[in-house]
């Protein structure tokens, strides 16, 4: 009988296959106490552990295959660096000698304080880095399972058998299906020819599923005790933009899906073709397409579908997961490293978005627990309060504006004097620099992101305060329509084609032409090719996307007509119905 199972769409991609079932034994960790003669034993036998963790990640990397390793091999080092991290590699130890508890406990008790902390994030993109913390954790902790402790007190405490990395050679030509996978698992998957795969767990911004997109490999996530109707040798249709698996599917639904696989195929073909065709519409509008990007793998990402430059540069992640915040020095190295590979691209540096939510180690030490995150000290308000933390960022994006055309974009605005503060410290901050001989391009480009509602309304006015200005959907499209967009229970609101939302874009873009600066949009609704036509015909002139969904915005654009566009975009924005606008929309996707 045929029936389907509902996920999270994490990698778009057609597979059909058989089901390989992942079974994992998962460790049992028990609390025991260890004399105290016998608790640096037990601290020499942690210490072993993460090193032969250590190793065990350096060796991953050594076989990754050639041409994969620009891809990945930044996401092997995040494994990297979690193990070398205080947290894993000091804390448990501090554990250990305080408490003299056992290894395993001491590890455990600072995994759980490290995945609170985590899943307290606003943000989906960075709360998805629990998953690390659990493929780091889980690998120190297979490595004690296995030995064999002689000096303990008390051995009351038992483990169960070490939890096995996926065997992906065995699962070739299938669709993999698991509670859940680590990254070194999606590399060796794609190397291995695995088809797809599925998990109970996840969600699309986890790095196992950024890999999967990464890699082009259909993933859907997120099944929730779907597996258990799953059994070795089914054979199913992976869905990975929908995030359907259908299970025994007949012969009409694998004709269906198979014109599916061959679309897409040709889809790609086409796509790769526009590498060097001028982003350009059918009536003479020269449209700007860049990339959002994080890691060392999304810049080789974007110079590889011909970006115009770097729309959106995140710099977070490089403050996340350590015990200290990083230096003046190593941020200004580490962009250094994005505007020397683009090479005299243009590139957006957004300024630190943490928060209440996101606390750094060593930021704010002892600050009270927020009680709404998402509208609490984050982002510009945090920078702000911690000058010491900001301008150490303001140095290192003034100073890296010297080898190449650098913009920064201030996050999460409310109200102009928060900008105006920022170009107050800038200035302190280049003041500084012109002091000790440092050089610096004065006239950087400065712009706001619009994601707050407020400033979305008052974009007139930050227009007149910035040198550009770039929209943030994410946030916005939350803020403006009251829901957590991570939320199950109301998630379903999330809409950008929300009237409100609609409005709030149009005026945006309106303010930014009525200025004479440029307005971009870097938020998903900008890499989702649904919404191309709509936003051209709204006036946006720049999109900055994820790399992998350039060439398909790409392709919209170079055969869109804007003049055209502009009068079915003015009755999409009269409708009063959400089935009327998604018709509408709909009409304006139609070929010409």
């Amino acid at each position: 009988m045929t029936f389907s199972l509902h996920g999270i769409g994490a990698s778009k991609g057609i597979a059909i296959g058989q089901v390989s079932l992942v079974e994992r034994s998962q460790l049992e960790v028990r609390e025991y106490t260890v004399a105290p003669a016998w608790v640096e034993a037990e601290v020499a036998r942690y210490q072993r552990a993460v090193d032969d963790a250590k190793e065990q990640v350096r060796r991953l990397r050594q076989r990754l295959p050639r041409h994969l390793f620009s891809q990945v091999g930044a996401f092997i080092d995040v494994h990297l660096l979690m193990l070398e991290d205080d947290a894993i590699a000091g804390a448990p130890v501090r554990r250990i000698r305080e408490r003299f508890c056992n290894a395993e406990w001491a590890l455990k008790l600072e995994r759980d304080a490290l995945v609170a902390a985590f899943e307290a994030i606003d943000d989906a993109y960075l709360r998805a880095r629990r998953d690390d913390v659990e493929h780091a954790v889980g690998r120190v902790q297979q490595i004690l399972a296995e030995q064999v402790s002689a000096q303990i007190s008390n051995t009351e405490g038992t483990q169960a058998p070490p939890r096995p990395a996926v065997d992906t050679a065995r699962h070739a030509g299938r669709v993999v299906c698991a509670d859940d996978l680590t990254p070194a698992d999606t590399v060796l998957m794609q190397y291995q020819g695995v088809l797809a795969f599925v998990t109970e767990y996840g969600g699309p911004n986890s790095h196992t599923a950024i890999l999967a997109r990464s890699l082009r490999l259909p993933a859907v996530v997120g099944l929730h005790s779907g597996l258990q109707y799953l059994r070795d040798g089914d054979e199913v249709i992976v869905d990975g933009r929908h995030g359907v698996v259908l299970v025994a599917p007949g012969g009409r639904a694998i004709d269906y899906y198979r014109s599916r696989q061959d679309q897409i195929a040709r889809h790609h073909a086409v796509r790769r073709k526009l590498l060097r065709t001028p982003c350009v519409t059918l009536d003479g509008e020269r449209i700007g397409l860049q990339a959002n990007v994080e890691l060392g793998k999304d810049i080789a990402d974007a110079t590889q579908v011909n970006a115009d430059g770097v729309g959106l540069y995140r710099t977070e992640f490089m403050f996340m997961n350590r015990a200290e915040p990083p230096g003046e020095a190593e941020q200004f190295h580490a962009y250094r490293a994005v505007v020397d590979a683009m090479n005299g691209a243009p590139v957006t540096i957004r300024t630190l978005d943490l928060g209440a939510d996101k606390q750094v180690d060593g930021v704010r030490p002892g600050a009270p627990e927020a009680a709404n995150p998402a509208l609490g000290l984050r982002a510009v308000r945090l920078c702000l309060r911690e000058p010491g933390l900001f301008k150490a960022q303001l140095r290192a994006i003034a100073r890296v504006s010297a080898y190449g055309r650098v913009r920064m974009m201030v996050p999460m605005v409310a109200v102009v004097e928060e900008l105006l503060q920022v170009h107050s410290m800038l200035q302190q901050c280049r003041e500084e620099l012109a002091t000790e001989g440092v050089a610096f391009d004065a006239n950087m480009p400065v712009g706001a992101m619009i994601e707050v509602p407020a400033a979305a309304i008052c974009a007139d006015l930050f227009a007149r305060n910035s040198d550009f200005l770039s929209i943030g959907t994410n946030d916005l499209i939350q803020y403006t329509i009251a829901i957590d967009r991570i939320d199950d229970e109301v998630n379903y609101l999330y809409d950008p084609l929300n009237p409100a939302v609609l409005r709030l874009v149009q005026g945006v873009i309106k303010a930014g032409h009525s200025a004479g600066i440029p307005v971009a949009m870097c938020g998903e609704m900008a890499g989702d090719s649904r919404y191309t036509r709509l936003l051209l015909g709204l006036g946006l002139k720049e999109f900055s996307v994820q790399p992998n969904a350039l060439l398909e915005v790409k392709q919209v654009i170079v055969n869109a007509h804007v003049g055209r566009l502009r009068k079915l975009v003015q009755r999409v924005m009269r409708a009063h119905k959400p089935a009327s606008r998604k018709a509408l929309v709909a009409q304006l996707n139609q070929p010409a």
